[in-house]
């Protein structure tokens, strides 16, 4: 039995760094890119998996479940749906500068629809994938690593020639930080890094004149050109897109917008909620301009048809559109990599100076094992030569043999005991020869039609060609010029057969400035039904039905159409409502829950008290508790902007009963359950800040509550029923606040 042994440590310290070593797990093994070839292990490994099962571009497609298994089980022990989801995203062109799977089925689209279920989909590498990021992982360039089980090896990273991390992007959260890196042009990328290979000094300034800015897949306009180039120098910042928008001509003198590219944001949910959001300008009347809107998109590209009416303000409403929808919305740069096991925030020249690094690596490596394999040929191939120019002793030799090791030791040390020889002549020559144990084994393979004249001769033009190729790679490996030469003329093929022009516009715009449809002010006259219905109605309406109105509504205030209504619940909130956001319209129109142009919940909350905000500027506000706390409230603690507010504080188990505008010269009447009564006057109440509890009204018996509050003027007869027993309230015994008040039988 072996020894066990507890350590004790302070928890906190446990907890510290088992966090840590999570945290810097997710940064630099999940979330976020390498530096060097742009991709997240995920994408990697995939890519890897996809070369390894020999998916080439030029082969069928194969089931991406197959995919998906074969890189779990080898390289990604993580979830099947992690796996399919960075293989989707890497065959969709509408987020991809450049893809890397090339997907067969339903890989998604860019309005937000998912890609299908992975036993449906097939996928092969793309063909820029198999030659740009994977043609080299046989010549022993990059390092290979234990897979997660060392059953396997995987590589640390892929020989990728091109600045992926620049021409995909990325996108990905890791844990306290994240990184944002917006797509760019591949043939203005390639001549960027041709320009800092050239001049290692170049400003970032210098870079934007082969580097315009982003260049998303989806186009659109980058509108603060500008601010360009302190994003480009932190690798932070905010990037103002656009979506394009044509106008269009149609019969009858009308036009229509016509919108064609979105900004990169909004692919997904976004053309939807772009969608409402006009469908929404048009029912605040916020314009009046628009007729129709129409999502004409298809395969071919987006297309978002915004029908308007005769003589439309299109510059107007444009702008609009701009300012009120997702048309205008801002890329959040956050250019960050990890680089030398590391996260770091680059800007754009160090990612270029990262992946040139890189490249001149890859690059030695190359070019050190192709010298050596050059090498080996040329060590056999002079051995062969001098073979030839001896061939007649070498077959002596060979027949004279009794094994392959004796004529093998003959070949390489000149040892000729075992050896039968025609000649003593033939001897002493055989035992000069000096060949090496490579091209001693080169010679014992020879087949004899190698020594046909033509093969003679194909034989030293290919020793040339060695010659030839060993200078040529010694002068590579020898000299930064030419080794970047080999680099710069990689790029210029990669350019030439993988470039495209140029999708997003980039200029410096002027702010979107609208002038909304001004509103004629006027009374209106508030309507919400028992069951929670609200809409407004002309106030000359409102006269004309004035007797059913009262009937048929709970609630029934006057109001302007351009202020706000406060709905005051008995949770203590208050709700703001916009009365323009209510439909207005005829006497017998249907109204609209109030729920839905409000923060209020009908199913959770009960409305005490609904009042004009401009109203109730002026006022005090009287609140009453069931517990029977009471204060006085200034109305200006209710002018505020947010449209959810604690309107007062309450006590564990309590509610608000009662909320009413008081004036100093007025009576309080409060009410219990129970039937008792406490008259007092209105300046007994204390004035308390909306964030009090207030002060109490009256001393409640065990069981009773607060159930009503009466206001009156002193001198008035008011009359209230409690029990189908009519009670007088201004004959009501006059006290003082916080009394027990008189009981009144039923």
């Amino acid at each position: 039995m072996q020894d066990s042994q507890i350590i004790r440590t302070e928890y906190s310290e446990v907890m510290k760094k088992s966090y840590i070593d999570y945290a810097m797990s997710v940064i630099v093994a999940r979330a976020l890119p390498d530096a060097r070839d742009g991709l997240k292990p995920v994408q990697r490994r995939t890519l890897y998996d996809m070369h390894e099962l020999g998916i080439r571009y030029d082969k069928p497609y194969r089931k991406c479940a197959r995919i998906v298994g074969d890189t779990m089980g080898k390289y990604h022990p993580h979830g099947d749906s992690s796996i399919y989801d960075a293989l989707v995203v890497m065959a969709q062109d509408f987020k991809k500068g450049m893809i890397l799977v090339d997907g067969h089925g339903n890989f998604g689209s860019i309005e937000g629809d998912g890609a299908a279920a992975m036993r449906y989909t097939e996928a092969r590498l793309a063909k820029i994938t198999q030659e740009v990021y994977l043609a080299d992982l046989d010549k022993d360039v990059i390092d290979f690593v234990p897979n997660f089980d060392e059953t396997e090896k995987e590589p640390e990273v892929l020989p990728v020639r091109i600045p992926n991390l620049l021409v995909n992007g990325a996108e990905g959260i890791a844990v306290g930080m994240a990184t944002s890196i917006p797509t760019h042009n591949l043939a203005e990328v390639v001549d960027a890094v041709k320009a800092y290979m050239k001049n290692d000094d170049i400003s970032t300034r210098q870079l934007m004149k082969y580097i315009k800015g982003p260049d998303f897949p989806t186009g659109g306009i980058v509108v603060n050109k500008d601010d360009l180039v302190s994003i480009y120098e932190s690798g932070t910042g905010k990037i103002k897109l656009r979506g394009k928008v044509d106008v269009e001509e149609m019969k009858g003198g009308k036009k229509r917008l016509v919108i064609s590219e979105i900004p990169y944001t909004m692919i997904g949910a976004g053309i939807g909620k772009f969608l409402n959001d006009v469908c929404n300008l048009v029912e605040t009347k916020k314009t009046s301009d628009i007729v129709d809107i129409s999502n004409q998109s298809s395969k071919e590209g987006i297309r978002i048809v915004i029908e308007l009416k005769k003589g439309a303000d299109v510059t107007n409403l444009t702008n609009m559109l701009y300012k009120k929808t997702r048309l205008e919305d801002t890329f959040g740069v956050n250019m960050l990599a990890v680089a030398n096991g590391r996260p770091e925030t680059m800007g754009l020249k160090r990612i270029i100076e990262h992946h040139v690094d890189f490249q001149f690596e890859l690059t030695t490596r190359k070019y050190k094992n192709l010298l050596a394999k050059e090498q080996d040929k040329k060590e056999i191939q002079e051995g062969l030569i001098k073979a030839c120019d001896v061939i007649d002793l070498i077959i002596e030799i060979l027949r004279g043999s009794q094994s392959v090791k004796d004529a093998r030791a003959c070949l390489t040390k000149g040892i000729t005991e075992n050896i039968k020889f025609k000649s003593n002549i033939s001897r002493k020559m055989a035992a000069m020869l000096r060949f090496t144990e490579r091209q001693a084994n080169a010679i014992l393979e020879m087949r004899l039609y190698k020594l046909i004249g033509l093969e003679i001769a194909a034989l030293m033009k290919e020793h040339e060609t060695t010659l030839a190729n060993i200078a040529k790679y010694e002068d590579i490996l020898n000299n930064y010029d030419s080794m970047a030469a080999v680099i710069m003329e990689d790029l210029d093929q990669i350019k030439k057969e993988f470039g495209r022009k140029r999708r997003t516009v980039i200029e410096n715009a002027e702010e979107a400035v609208f002038e909304e449809n001004k509103i004629e002010e006027q009374e209106v006259v508030f309507l919400m039904d028992r069951f929670g219905y609200a809409r407004t109605v002309d106030a000359a309406t409102y006269e004309r039905n004035k007797e059913a109105a009262d009937s048929e509504n709970k609630y029934v205030l006057h109001a302007m159409n351009t202020g706000k209504l406060c709905v005051f619940t008995a949770g203590g909130k208050m709700h703001q409502i916009k009365v323009l956001d209510l439909p207005h319209g005829k006497f017998r129109d249907k109204g609209l829950p109030i729920d839905n142009v409000s923060n209020y919940d009908s199913t959770a909350e009960e409305i005490v008290y609904i009042c004009d905000a401009e109203q109730t500027r002026y006022a005090k506000l009287l609140f009453a508790t069931k517990q029977g706390m009471i204060k006085k409230v200034d109305g200006q603690e209710f002018q505020v902007a947010k449209r959810t507010i604690a309107a007062t504080k309450l006590q564990a188990d309590d509610a608000v009963v009662s909320i009413q505008v008081i004036i100093d010269n007025q009576q309080v009447v409060l009410q219990t359950k129970d039937g008792y009564f406490l008259r007092f006057a209105a300046d007994e109440v204390s004035e308390k800040k909306k964030g009090a509890i207030g002060v109490r009204g009256i001393k409640l018996r065990k069981e009773d509550e607060l159930e009503h509050v009466y206001l009156f003027e002193e001198g008035t007869e008011t009359k209230v029923m409690y029990k189908e027993k009519e009670v007088t309230l201004n004959r009501l015994k006059m006290a003082k606040r916080d009394g027990t008040g008189t009981k009144t039988r039923a």
